[in-house]
């Protein structure tokens, strides 16, 4: 991997279009996407799957104003039963999919179920969750969650696939949002069937997942190419990293709670009991203390 696409890697970048009420931000995941696909050792549509969450809750997360944390969950009937991705600010990311091991194999990957979206700040403010019904998608579910539950005309693009680097296919997520804000004043957002919103939603239509998938192309080219008729802000980049907060504590403190008949449940087959981390593959052995 080239120092350039280390630079066009693993970041988002926030933009806005001058003077159409409209903002939005480009994702771009290299070695984070890697990390997690390889590291669960996800192929097919599981590794797409967890790629999509990860690139959503990356899109979503690096728009929080606050310190906290932003999760992706979704229970469903297919043969992924539950998929998790979160976002800790200021940009740390992980995910998981979970494939029933006796679902059929010709089963949609996700089916009917619900998608729900979890905003909880670390202090000061109170706990939001958002949940709507999921038939496709999750990108899909994602425009529905922004229409039912935040009311905001949103528009979304998401890629997941294999790139050449070094010679090897490692797996790439990218993405692209776009969203009408309130203008000057407080006023509302402006229609979401005026002109130049529709057009903005065919230009993104135009957008093919080679351009999302490309370590070489950055976010500015790609602004360029979509937006070259009008005059686009570009902000600061936000850097994403792949970084699971798990600890022997944290799976101590769970398995406390457990009766010590559950406990025996758990033990393996040569009497110890481990607890694994579904987001980053960790092992914890864990021993109850003794109670004095």
């Amino acid at each position: 991997m080239t120092d350039l696409t280390k630079a066009l890697d693993d970041l988002a970048l926030p933009f806005a279009i001058d003077g159409k009420q409209t903002r939005g931000r480009i994702v771009r995941l290299g070695g984070v996407a890697e990390r997690v696909v390889a590291g669960h050792g996800y192929r097919g549509d599981a590794a797409r799957l967890a790629g999509e969450a990860l690139a959503i809750v990356s899109l979503l997360g690096t728009a929080l104003k606050f310190e906290g944390t932003l999760t992706l969950q979704t229970r469903g009937e297919g043969r992924a039963r539950m998929v998790v991705a979160d976002f800790a600010t200021p940009g740390q990311v992980r995910s998981f999919v979970s494939v029933a091991d006796d679902a059929e194999p010709d089963a949609p990957l996700l089916g009917e179920g619900s998608f729900a979206l979890t905003i909880d700040p670390s202090e000061g403010q109170n706990r939001y969750q958002g949940i709507v019904e999921m038939h496709g998608s999750l990108s899909e579910a994602a425009l529905l969650y922004f229409q039912q539950s935040e009311q905001i005309p949103t528009r979304l693009k998401i890629a997941v696939g294999q790139a050449q680097s070094d010679g090897q296919p490692t797996w790439r997520a990218g993405g692209i949002l776009l969203q009408r804000v309130a203008g000057e004043g407080g006023l509302a957002p402006q229609d979401a069937d005026d002109d130049d919103w529709v057009r903005f939603g065919a230009l993104l239509d135009t957008v093919g997942a080679d351009e999302l998938l490309d370590p070489t192309l950055s976010g500015e080219d790609l602004l360029y190419r979509l937006f070259n008729e009008d005059i686009v802000r570009v902000f600061e980049p936000q850097p994403i990293v792949f970084q699971c907060r798990c600890s022997a504590e944290r799976v101590a403190n769970v398995l406390d709670a457990y009766s010590m008949d559950e406990l025996e449940d758990l033990k393996t087959p040569d009497g110890a009991i481990e607890a694994k981390c579904e987001f980053c593959g960790t092992v914890y052995p864990y021993e109850r203390a003794p109670a004095f």
